[in-house]
């Protein structure tokens, strides 16, 4: 082969592949069905309270469950090295026939002690789902894998606000919104199994090493890239968590009303996820991920101050607030794929969400002690932290990524011989 020939080659290598849109699509349909039962308790959880005579506190940890049950299932995973032992799109299918075997072990809890193991059951087998796929969409992607990973965190935003979609018509039984979505998270991990194959970029294969659960800490670019995940989950999960019950006070009571708007609210998020790949492949993720958690934190410092407004004016806040709360998460595993040991891919993005979940605990639960205890503006405003320090990791990063691009080979050889 001439070196042209080779050169054109290497380029067509890093192109990315004509079947990506397809794949992309395929699992991005996938992570919706998936993802299903992830909220399904939460949107009927005013019928399950009922039958299951548990406590509004009681309530609010089934859904604090899930997350700690998926920070368990990573961790794990990430210890074990799994995400990078088992191949990604088998992992997701496993992980859907645990979420839903838990989630229809629902119809027959009868109590709060086994509603409660059974929903961090889901959340740890869900763990299997969420950062496989999307270390499987990267094998399709170089070029564009933020806008990628953007619209694949939209479909797990638009598969996580679907039972609030049908919680708002009404009348449905509970037990039937179990099955419904347990059936829709099973068809959704074979739909990924069958579906599609992995693409033409690889990540090496790996052997088990327990010491590569420390990546997410031990390289700079990671650790910073990370910070900057965990200040973003810190105000997520929270925000997704109580808006339906912040809407209903803004509608003096009607929670069908306002599962339709939470619904609406947090889907924002899909398009926003999308708007935030593309930015950060045309831009930087720095510069994407600054800009959504500047917008994001100014909407929790607002939203809640808007609970006596009139509901058109909330809703029109809250969908800025869920257009933009969502838009950077895609990012910070984009940059993990990208600036991670290349072998262990898999451990660092599943490490990365077994902190950021973890951190979604603590403000699902203050919430509403904050809320009780004062307002729904201070509610809201406890979560503001999380994206000021997400921006200034962004901020420490870029400047990073741009004194090492900026570094000649000459001055390195010096400072070597120096």
């Amino acid at each position: 082969m001439s070196h042209a020939d080779a050169g054109a080659a290497a380029s067509t290598a890093a192109a990315d592949p004509p079947g990506r849109w397809r794949a992309l699509t395929v699992l991005s349909a996938a992570m919706i069905l998936s993802m299903a039962t992830w909220f399904s308790a939460a949107a009927v959880l005013p019928q399950l309270r009922e039958d299951l005579g548990i406590s509004a506190a009681q309530g609010s940890l089934l859904t604090i469950a899930v997350q700690l049950g998926f920070v368990v299932g990573a961790v794990a995973t990430a210890a074990t090295n799994l995400a990078d032992l088992v191949r990604a799109r088998r992992l997701v299918l496993l992980g859907t026939i645990g979420a839903a075997a838990a989630n229809l072990g629902l119809l027959a809890a009868g109590s709060f002690g086994p509603a409660l193991v059974l929903r961090f059951l889901v959340g740890a087998s869900l763990s299997g789902v969420y950062g496989p796929s999307l270390k499987s969409m990267s094998t399709w992607f170089r070029q564009q894998r933020g806008t990628a990973l953007g619209v694949m965190v939209g479909a797990l935003t638009l598969g996580s606000a679907l039972p609030h979609l049908v919680n708002s018509f009404g009348g449905i039984d509970w037990r039937l919104l179990i099955v419904v979505t347990s059936t829709l998270t099973v068809a959704g991990g074979l739909l990924a199994e069958l579906g599609t194959d992995d693409g033409p970029f690889p990540f090496p294969s790996t052997p088990f090493d327990p010491s590569k659960l420390g990546l997410v800490f031990t390289d700079r670019k990671v650790r910073l890239a990370s910070i900057g995940y965990f200040g973003h989950m810190y105000e997520l999960y929270a925000m997704w968590a109580w808006f339906a019950v912040f809407f209903t006070d803004v509608l003096d009571g009607d929670t069908r009303g306002a599962a339709l708007v939470t619904f609406v609210v947090i889907g924002m998020g899909a398009i926003g996820s999308w708007v935030g790949g593309v930015l950060g492949d045309r831009f930087s993720r720095t510069t994407s991920t600054s800009i959504a958690m500047g917008i994001s934190g100014t909407m929790a410092l607002v939203v809640g101050a808007l609970v006596e407004a009139p509901w058109p004016i909330v809703l029109v806040a809250g969908l800025v607030w869920g257009f933009w709360v969502v838009a950077d998460s895609a990012q910070f595993s984009a940059l993990v794929t990208e600036h991670a040991d290349q072998r262990y891919v898999g451990t660092a993005v599943t490490m990365q969400l077994a902190v950021g979940f973890t951190l979604t605990v603590i403000t699902i639960w203050l919430v509403p002690l904050v809320r009780d205890a004062t307002s729904w503006w201070l509610a809201f405003a406890i979560l503001v932290p999380g994206p000021v320090v997400g921006v200034i990791a962004m901020q420490r990063l870029a400047r990073l990524v741009a004194s090492e691009s900026t570094a000649s080979p000459g001055d390195g050889a010096r400072t070597a011989r120096a």
